[in-house]
């Protein structure tokens, strides 16, 4: 274990001035993801700044009737909370999904969205990777594979994103509420988190010493149904081969609206956006959503080790809509 000299935070600005004056410091929130990665010796950090007693905890009922999140809820109250199961279904099934029970009870809302890949290089300090070690290589595109992108990836990295949550939010087109060196600022999930390019080393687009303190949630239009479904290799503690989460609304048997977003499957949560146009006025048939799922996933680019995502995102994906415009139970 390397030194690291460690603070709690008493205030967001404190958190915040602190972490901007020390290029060595990274936030510490429910710890689940950073204190394996120190374990491992892959982040040496020079100084943790707990940020998870600051008051971030509540859900906030919003004029519109969207919900603010606070960033240090855990997991567990979140999937548990009556407006996030009654409004967002979505949202408290793909949290309930992910990991365990013990460790849903300690991640955050803004731990969870910036969790870190999975890929067995990245963990493996033994082996090349680029995102721990700009430069240094890629392991994974000569090894196992199974695990990784279809979209997005590049020559430098092909892993793909973890998180359960996210891939939740960006269904619902959420929003997270920061404060940085440069003051507040809301970036759309979707552009928080970023495909590896030739900077795999970079997660995410926040700033040095920005911390996020909330996750908004839109409304949904009235009619609208939200699920969640992942594919994975066990039925606990075990990370999506492939996921879907679904926000669809229909009228007269036609979709109205659809938001979609595949987890397991890139660098960051995937919108299906091709597949959001091919089912705007489209039926509400099986066969409309195994059109907009070969839409989606006719840009896919697999390797050998992982082409099977394809066909099972198709799967996923039609399934996941058919539930959704089922009719009703008299």
């Amino acid at each position: 274990m390397k030194p690291f000299a460690y603070e709690r935070a008493g205030s967001v600005r404190a958190a915040v001035t602190a972490a901007v004056d020390d290029p060595g410091a990274v936030f510490l929130g429910g710890g689940t993801n950073l204190v394996d990665h120190l374990r491992l010796g892959i982040t040496h950090p020079g100084r943790l700044i707990d940020v998870s007693r600051l008051p971030l905890e509540d859900v906030e009922e919003l004029p519109d009737g969207g919900l603010r999140i606070g960033a240090t809820l855990r997991n567990s109250d979140l999937a548990a909370h009556p407006l996030v199961r009654t409004r967002f279904p979505v949202l408290s099934r793909a949290l309930l999904a992910g990991a365990s029970g013990q460790l849903r009870n300690a991640a955050t809302t803004a731990g969870n969205l910036l969790q870190r890949t999975r890929c067995r290089y990245f963990q493996d300090p033994t082996t090349p990777c680029n995102k721990r070690d700009p430069g240094s290589g890629c392991s994974a595109l000569t090894g196992y594979t199974r695990q990784h992108a279809v979209f997005g990836a590049s020559e430098e990295c092909i892993a793909v994103h973890p998180s359960d949550m996210a891939v939740a939010a960006a269904a619902l087109d959420a929003v997270v509420v920061t404060t940085g060196p440069e003051g507040e600022r809301r970036i759309p999930v979707t552009e928080l988190l970023r495909l590896p390019g030739d900077e795999p080393q970079r997660d995410n687009t926040l700033l040095h010493g920005e911390l996020i303190t909330a996750l908004e949630v839109p409304p949904l239009p009235a009619g609208a149904r939200s699920g969640y479904r992942k594919v994975r290799d066990r039925a606990s503690f075990a990370f999506a081969l492939v996921s879907v989460a679904a926000v669809v609304e229909t009228e007269g048997g036609t979709v109205r609206w659809a938001r979609i977003a595949l987890g397991g499957v890139a660098h960051k949560p995937w919108r299906a956006t091709r597949a959001e146009d091919a089912l705007a006025g489209a039926p509400a048939t099986e066969e409309s959503f195994r059109r907009a799922a070969e839409a989606e996933l006719a840009a896919a680019e697999p390797l050998s080790g992982n082409a099977f995502k394809v066909p099972m995102a198709r799967r996923t994906l039609t399934a996941v809509l058919s539930d959704l415009t089922a009719e009703e139970p008299q």
